[in-house]
This record gives C-alpha cells, structure tokens and sequence, in this order.
C-alpha cells in the first residue's frame, strides 16, 4: 500500500550572505613581499587603509579586529624567518597584515542540503502539541566545500515549523588539538587508511605507546623536508599528519546564537568538505544525555568516517571512527544500547546496509549484512537515511534507495527492538521520491535525509530537493507502520 505523505511548504534555500572570515594562505613568497610592502607604509597611510577595511568588514562579522590578529598569528613563523620582530610591530600594522591574510567564504552560496533533526534539550515555555528542535545542514560553498549548519525552530500542534530568527554573523570557534594518541590504535587506523607499513614503520616504531600530537608532526615534517622522497612516500607521510589532526575540539562562544556557529573544515583530513553529519540524542543508561553525530571527512581521496558528541551545542568533541566496520560513508548511531553494546548503522560496501555492535562509540568491527537490494527503485544501492527511530513496534529506519538514472529515493523499514538485524518490514514502493519540480538542482533527481524524528505521532522528515535546497514532510506513524507490518 502506498503511504500518503504531506509536503509541507516550507523551504530552506542557500543564502550567500552567510560568510565567514577564513585564514587566506598565499604562498610564502608572496607572503613575504606583503609583509615588505606593509612594513614599508607610513603610519598615515597605514591607518588610513586599515580604517577603510575596518569600517567596510567590522559589520560582517563579530569583532573583525580579534580575526585579524588571529591570522597575523598564523605567518609568525614567515615573519621570524624575516627577522622581523612582531613584538616592535603596533597593533595596527599587526591588523592590517591580518586582513590581508584573510577572505571571506561564503558557506551557503551554493547548496543548504541533507538535513538531520533532534529534539532541542531546551522544551521550556512551550504549549501542548509544540516541540522544540535543532536542525542541523550540510552547507556548501564555493568549490563544493561543505560545513554543517544549524537552525532552531519549533514544531506546533499542526506540525507547521517556526524558524527563530537566523543571526548575521557566523561565531568562529576556537580550536583545541588533542594532546597524546594511543598508539596501537593509531596504528591499525593507518592501516584502515591503506597507508603502507613500509613508510609508517620507520616513524610509528621510535614512538612510545602513547606519544604526544607535537610529537609525530615534528618527525614527519623533518622527513617531508627531504625533496627526494618518493611521491608515493610523501603521501603516506601526509595522511599521517591528517590522521593526527583529525582529533580536536571545537567551543563557540556562548553569547552566540545556535544559526551563528557553524562547524568548518578544520583539519588536512576534511580539507574537501564535511558531509551528511547525522545527529542523534542518545540516552545513556543511567538516563543522562548527550548528542552524537556520524559525518564523513573527506580530503579529496580519503574519506575518514568521524563522531562528533556535544552536550551543550556549544562545545563539540570530533574524533575519528576505527574498525573495519568503520569504512565509506553513511554510518547512523542507534539513540540507545541495545543489550548493553552501543548499535550502529552503515554502508561499508557502498551497496547495502549493515549493523555494528561496540563497547566504545568510536571502535567498529564486525560489520553485518541486514539489508540488501530489493525493488528496482533501489537495486543501485541501499542505504540509511539517518538513526534508528524508536517505535513501540519495533526500530524505524528510513533508508535511500539508488534506482534507473540515479534517481534517489526515499524508503522505510521496520526492525526489531531487541535484534536489529531481523528486519520485520520494508515498504515495496519509495516512501518519498522527486516530484517533477524537484527534480532540478547541484545533483538533479534526488531527495535524501540525514535524520527525522517522531512528533504528535506525526513522522516530521526534513529532506533535500536535488542537493541544492532543503523541506520537510509528515507522514502519519499509524499508516506508517500499518504499512511496514502487512505490506509484504
């Protein structure tokens, strides 16, 4: 039976107003005769200019001036190799450098995609039938580079959804590298990587079982400085160096509204973009909770499947994912234990979908099969469409399915809540697929989803139109679920 789906007319649309200041590297040399040109302007001159930019950038960002000596900081190391002391250098020939190490990215232009939704920790001052929600997005930019966004809003008895109003400025994070590594497990990660032992050995085999980050970076920057390795070599090298920076900590401040923060790109291994985070609010045993998320990192020819754990939206911990289970994209956390194990949802084939048991959220090993192909709108490939959703009748998965043309299309199934892998339905026709004005877009024919949730026994989907844009749909749980347990 085909179940009715209500799409709401609401649009989430790119806006490229939204910019945010980045560091601009532009190569040694050129950085060196910059910082000649700008220590040979007259004070006059020199304040003049950085009044001028000052005045024509300070209302796009917060405190433009704290970024611009951020960025100063960040050619130190040019600027002493030009024995120029930054300590006799005035505050403001400090910003003017700053600003010319720095652009604006817009984060949005281009797409404002693949949405996920949670339930907000915050449901005060509510009336009944209303909830409060985080929307998390995948945005992109200019060159395809993709960060994650959010959006508050709140759901009423109607399921019709209000945005709270959407700030100006992005808040940029500040930035915390983990310290020391375990060894072993950065071994058998280099090893999930495909970097070869041949190169890694002759560094991983000098370090203790746990060595310190600056460590590591020292002893493989001192090899990359030798011209002569091999380039094969030299990749390996590299890869090491994005593994280690692949661990850090990101805290906004907490004056910032939740549309102001965004999670970019940080290290060498997400340096092409970070996609389709799927969030989800997990309950611990003890009842506590926190919110987890699965994305993929991608440098341009490696992909790290990585987790992100948030208590407070404002401080996020991102680590990455080992095991052999831990592997190409689409990886969902179940919101809950399952027998005590920790349960997680993945694609390691490209193909089909799989199921994983961990005692540690970040460790996958032991991959199984749990859904293959089935009808033709999905015989390219299956796949999860964000967590496990919680029913009474078992573990709601909404699931993508691949068909003729790439067409992408939007499906459910129904497992059980005691054993996952025993599949009790699966919808023979797609839950949700491109209508004709949605077909058009960065990737045409496809709708897709990175979460949902369950409200006024209403399933609320939010999905992309075509990788450009972003709504949402209801479906009603009973038909939903009237469909997974008889239509066989």
């Amino acid at each position: 039976m085909r179940v009715r789906v209500e799409r709401k007319d609401f649009k989430f649309l790119p806006d490229s107003s939204r910019v945010v200041a980045r560091f601009f590297n532009n190569g040694e040399s050129r950085t060196r005769n910059l910082i000649t040109r700008i220590m040979a302007m007259g004070q006059k001159e020199l304040n003049h200019e950085l009044e001028h930019t000052l005045r024509d950038f300070s209302g796009r960002h917060r405190n433009i001036s704290r970024i611009f000596f951020r960025h100063f900081e960040n050619i130190r190391g040019t600027l002493e190799a030009m024995e120029v002391d930054h300590k006799e250098l005035s505050d403001e020939r400090k910003m003017l450098i700053g600003s010319y190490c720095t652009m604006e990215y817009s984060i949005e232009s281009a797409a404002f995609f693949n949405p996920s939704i949670i339930e907000d920790f915050d449901q005060s001052f509510l009336v009944e039938g209303e909830k409060r929600v985080l929307l998390s997005f995948r945005a992109t930019g200019e060159g395809h580079l993709s960060s994650i966004v959010f959006r508050r809003g709140i759901l009423d008895k109607n399921n019709d959804l209000h945005i709270m109003k959407i700030r100006n400025h992005i808040d940029a994070a500040t930035i915390g590298q983990k310290k020391s590594y375990n060894k072993e497990r950065f071994v058998e990660k280099m090893k999930e990587m495909d970097i070869p032992d041949k190169y890694s050995s002759v560094i991983m085999d000098s370090l203790p079982e746990r060595f310190e980050y600056h460590v590591l970076k020292d002893t493989v920057e001192n090899f990359l400085e030798d011209r002569n390795i091999s380039q094969d070599r030299r990749m390996a090298l590299e890869e090491m160096t994005w593994l280690v920076d692949s661990y850090y900590d990101l805290e906004f401040k907490r004056d910032s509204d939740i549309s102001e923060r965004v999670i970019f790109p940080i290290s060498a291994s997400e340096s092409r973009g970070i996609e389709d985070a799927r969030f989800v609010r997990f309950t611990e045993d003890d009842g506590s909770q926190k919110v987890y998320a699965t994305y993929t990192a991608f440098n341009g020819h490696t992909i790290i499947p990585k987790l992100i754990c948030t208590e407070d939206f404002y401080t996020f911990r991102i680590m990455p994912m080992h095991g052999d289970g831990a592997q190409n994209k689409n990886l969902a956390l179940f919101p809950k234990k399952i027998k005590g194990k920790y349960a997680m949802l993945a694609r390691i084939d490209g193909v089909n979908n799989y199921l994983m048991y961990s005692d540690r959220t970040t460790l996958w090993t032991n991959p199984e099969i749990i859904q293959k192909p089935k009808f033709p709108w999905e015989f390219t490939q299956i796949g999860n469409c964000g967590p496990p959703l919680y029913t009474k009748e078992g573990w709601l998965v909404l699931t993508h399915g691949v068909g003729p043309m790439r067409r992408y299309c939007i499906g459910a199934s129904l497992f059980d809540l005691e054993d996952p892998s025993r599949e009790i339905g699966r919808l023979k026709e797609p839950l949700l697929s491109p209508l004709e004005e949605e077909r058009e877009g960065y990737v045409p024919n496809v709708v897709y989803s990175c979460g949902a949730l369950i409200h006024n026994e209403s399933l609320i989907l939010p999905y992309a139109v075509s990788d450009y844009s972003s709504t949402y749909a209801v479906v009603n749980m009973a038909e939903l679920l009237h469909a997974l347990t008889t239509d066989h």
